[in-house]
């Protein structure tokens, strides 16, 4: 299946799509405000060294200084790596940093944590560089698997990896999603890895103090190294700079992509030649409507996600089994792209609509993990539970695309839904009741949203005057267009 990358960009904003005939299948969002600084590289300048506490402070140009403790100096570096296979390194014993460190000495680290209110950056002086597949460790002699790889697979893909890194200095650790490459990807990511290295070992010669020696990639790097296949027939981007500090970064590192990458100039802005706009919104609802008539409901909660299938407007031609088989059918293609294009990871839930034949649900479910096997993301689909539902995870790799774009909405918090406006009056009556019995001011104001207060003079204005004649105080009436459904205040007068 043929694909098109399409890539706006503007100074505050990168947006990337990876289309297949005509579709949207992916799409991937970085704002220039919102990038961190983990993964970046810097010539540091000792500032200070603390010996009660084990650590020192180190200059890497930014506004507050960078902190980097005795154990991010000397530690092995794969026990960084969490999910990497450890068991062959043995602990290291760090000497006392004022041993190791003085100040104004120069010295190459790497940002663990990003800077968080008044606490400046994180620092680790090992250097860990992440590719496709792999993570480089130039420092280090360890050959590693994630532990995410069954354990049974483990000792087989290092065998593998020895044998295509032997006689290269440094340290590699097999990503996840490395899992199927093949040795030619593994030796392309470990060429990739180590011209990285190369070219930051160069900086650091030729920069002063405090210079960045490498930042991790950006989005539009990103593209060129992770989403380029073999299918992939042209890169479209819509900015002439950036088209041209992609073609550098593609002859250094990635030269196969070179000729895929191609600047669009025309009137239409990219984003509208697949109407990619209407497809980010789309995504961000909950219905989905498929092109039989039928939909889709999609929940994404902390954690889980659930997808309902609906046959909506759907009748069919034959009977009612074959209207819910053919719904079914469509729906498990939809949700495949689904799932790429909000990028929904964790747990999902399908609830497909019940189906009697057992011949039907099992070629749903083979659609369905038809769909799935092109998904760049790793997925694993547990089949059908006994209640009906097809269970299934797939890796988190980045936030949601909704987590990404949205927030919680500030008049119903999240809820996704809001009180009516009488439970709202309701609710009213019952505080004022409360604050009469507490206080004894001359009269009681409510402060509501336009709704309420209309309610209070038509419909429940019996119930409000029969409370003010029981508590044997006035009550009077404010409307404020700005507060929300749900807010608002009694002031004691």
């Amino acid at each position: 299946m043929q694909q098109d990358i399409l890539i706006n960009w503007s100074p505050q904003e990168t947006r990337v799509a990876v289309v297949e005939y005509g579709a949207v299948q992916e799409l991937h969002v970085e704002r220039t405000l919102e990038r961190g600084l983990v993964g970046n590289v810097y010539l540091g300048k000792v500032l200070r060294v603390l010996p009660g506490m084990q650590s020192a402070f180190i200059d890497i140009g930014l506004e507050r200084a960078a902190f980097l403790h005795v154990a991010d100096l000397m530690s092995s570096i794969h026990s960084r790596h969490a999910d990497a296979d450890t068991a062959t390194s043995p602990a290291a014993v760090p000497q006392p940093i004022e041993k190791q460190l003085f100040e104004g000495q120069a010295m190459m680290v790497q940002v663990l944590k990003d800077p968080i209110g008044t606490k400046g950056a994180r620092l680790t002086a090992q250097i860990s560089i992440a590719g496709r597949l792999l993570v480089f460790l130039p420092q280090d002699k360890h050959i590693g698997v994630s532990q995410k790889i069954p354990a049974v697979q483990r000792e087989d893909l290092r065998r593998r990896l020895q044998a295509v890194t032997a006689d290269i200095g440094g340290g590699f650790i097999l990503r996840t999603n490395g899992e199927d490459a093949t040795d030619a990807e593994l030796a392309e990511d470990v060429a990739y890895l180590r011209k990285t290295w190369a070219r930051i070992k160069d900086t650091a010669v030729r920069l002063p103090p405090t210079s960045v020696l490498h930042q991790d990639l950006s989005l539009l790097q990103r593209v060129l190294r992770d989403m380029v296949v073999e299918n992939t027939q042209s890169i479209r981007i819509d900015s002439r700079e950036q088209f041209e500090q992609l073609k550098v970064f593609a002859v250094e590192f990635m030269p196969a992509t070179l000729q895929r990458l191609q600047l669009h100039s025309g009137e239409r802005p990219i984003f509208d030649l697949f109407n990619i706009d209407e497809e980010i919104a789309k995504a961000l609802g909950r219905r989905v409507d498929l092109k039989s008539g039928g939909y889709l409901i999609i929940d994404q909660t902390e954690a889980l996600t659930t997808v309902d299938v609906n046959t909506g407007g759907f009748v069919g031609t034959r009977n009612f089994d074959d209207t819910i088989f053919k719904t079914n059918l469509e729906a498990s293609q939809a949700i495949a792209r689904q799932l790429r294009l909000r990028n929904l990871g964790g747990i999902v839930i399908v609830d497909f609509i019940d189906m009697v034949q057992l011949r039907h649900r099992e070629s749903v479910l083979a659609e369905f993990q038809k769909q799935l096997a092109r998904d760049r993301i790793k997925t694993h689909v547990n089949g059908f539970s006994a209640l009906g539902l097809l269970e299934m995870t797939r890796k988190r790799t980045r936030e949601s695309l909704a987590h990404q774009l949205c927030e919680p909405c500030s008049a119903c918090r999240g809820k996704g839904v809001v009180k009516t406006a009488r439970s709202i009056s309701y609710d009213i009556l019952r505080e004022i009741l409360r604050e009469a019995r507490q206080f004894n001011p001359r009269e009681f104001r409510v402060i509501a949203s336009p709704k309420v207060i209309e309610l209070f003079l038509d419909e429940e204005s019996q119930h409000l005057a029969g409370l003010s004649d029981f508590i044997g105080k006035p009550v009077s009436l404010q409307s404020e267009a700005a507060m929300a459904p749900e807010q608002y205040d009694i002031v004691l007068l």
